[in-house]
């Protein structure tokens, strides 16, 4: 199943793709996609529902973030290995962790913000993890029976932020617009391998990001495992697991970095499509 939000802002309502790519709204059958609706229970009754006798919602609305709610927005550094090599970092032994603010989460297509005095807002391209059972101490063998499902995830980063001012990483992973996710949630059931996703990103059609999840050190079942062994993961929080190389600090021989005006568009394998115009904030 895909599943979405759809409306204006802090209205939005829970939807799903049908068979031929229309939105159907769900909002008769469930008020959100959010929280306890990510349980195994309500996914099974909501994979009995018959999409195609769900209203049709008309016209284009705005996708809003896939997951209403989230609780902890949980990101991983630093994890694929060519994306270590780029920017001349060693392979951690141990997953690094930092949180994202859940005020950084906006839709999937909503405008990102350049903070004011940046000088260096960045893009990852990131393949997310929501949690749908509750963990905690998992085993890395039952850690799979945990997630939901999965989400494209843009981590913007503003890198003076995050490197010059202080060494902490949140100042400049969680600015208000910093945390496009969707544009849907793709329920475990529909992603055979999601370590082998192909990933991509491109700003104002020149792609700079050409990966895939293959290259991450830490897959999917450890990082649930491994994050749940120091905090329980609630249904419906997010993972986002790393980026592949091709950002913007790491362009040689220059870095570069998002300007106001500029529009990125990303995507992974099987997950969807975003594209984000930078405005300033």
């Amino acid at each position: 199943m895909k599943l979405l939000r759809y409306g204006p802002k802090g209205q939005e309502r829970a939807g799903i793709l049908d068979s031929q790519g229309r939105i159907r709204d769900l909002s008769g059958v469930m008020s959100d996609i959010a929280g306890d609706a990510l349980l195994p229970e309500g996914l099974q009754r909501l994979a009995r529902q018959e999409i195609d006798k769900l209203p049709i919602v008309q016209g284009v609305p705005r996708l809003g973030p896939c997951v209403g709610k989230v609780g902890k927005f949980v990101c991983i550094g630093l994890n694929y290995a060519d994306h270590a090599a780029e920017s001349n970092l060693p392979i951690p032994k141990e997953p690094i962790i930092f949180m994202k603010a859940t005020s950084a989460i906006i839709g999937p297509n909503d405008e990102v913000e350049i903070p004011r005095k940046s000088q260096k807002t960045d893009w990852e391209v990131e393949l997310g993890i929501v949690i749908g059972k509750p963990a905690k101490y998992v085993s890395e063998s039952a850690a799979m029976e945990h997630v939901a499902g999965y989400c494209v995830v843009n981590d913007v980063s503003e890198r003076e932020f995050q490197i010059e001012r202080g060494g902490q990483w949140d100042k400049g992973k969680g600015c208000d617009t910093f945390g496009p996710i969707g544009p849907w949630l793709v329920t475990r059931d529909e992603i055979a391998d999601p370590n082998n996703l192909a990933m991509w990103l491109e700003v104002d059609g020149k792609r700079y990001q050409n990966g895939s999840t293959k290259t991450m050190i830490f897959n999917v079942p450890f990082l649930v495992h491994y994050l749940s062994q120091f905090m329980s993961l609630q249904p419906g929080d997010v993972i986002s697991t790393g980026t592949p190389p091709g950002v913007g600090m790491g362009q040689k021989p220059n870095p570069v970095y998002l300007k106001a005006g500029q529009v990125m568009k990303l995507g992974i394998e099987g997950l969807g499509e975003q594209t984000q115009k930078t405005v300033q904030g």
